[in-house]
């Protein structure tokens, strides 16, 4: 995988937690294939079952969203490359949240994602991605 791809996958990576921030929902949506599938994990509660397909995962985001008062920031950090192919990759990468509300700031809870990103037609896209997160939301 050259550096020039590397790079667009940081971007996407970027362009999710922004989206997420400042809730725009279709630069969140544009991250995900098609047939996409997202798994949360929470340290210590049971399993949450995967969100299949694009449709799923924008519902549960969409919801979380809606039910927020605060200001969320997501921290994408320690970004790294499991495998790499010309079309696929693996890449690791850890989550700091934050919450600001009522002039106060707070760290939510920190993860980690294992996302599987695809190239598609020129774009790179969300596979499958996994958040192990260390505290609920």
């Amino acid at each position: 995988m050259d550096t020039s791809h590397k790079l667009q996958i940081h971007e996407l990576l970027g362009r999710y937690a922004h989206g997420m921030d400042t809730e725009d929902l279709e630069q969140v949506d544009a991250c995900f294939a098609d047939d996409a599938s997202f798994t949360i994990r929470i340290t210590n509660q049971d399993p949450i079952p995967p969100f299949r397909g694009k449709v799923a995962i924008m519902g549960l985001i969409k919801s979380a969203m809606e039910s927020q008062t605060d200001v969320r920031r997501h921290v994408c950090s320690n970004v790294f490359f499991e495998s790499e192919s010309n079309d696929e990759a693996v890449v690791i990468s850890y989550l700091t949240l934050v919450s600001v509300e009522n002039g106060n700031i707070k760290i939510l809870t920190s993860g980690i994602y294992r996302d599987v990103v695809t190239l598609s037609n020129g774009k790179w896209c969300k596979q499958t991605s996994e958040l192990s997160l260390d505290l609920p939301y």
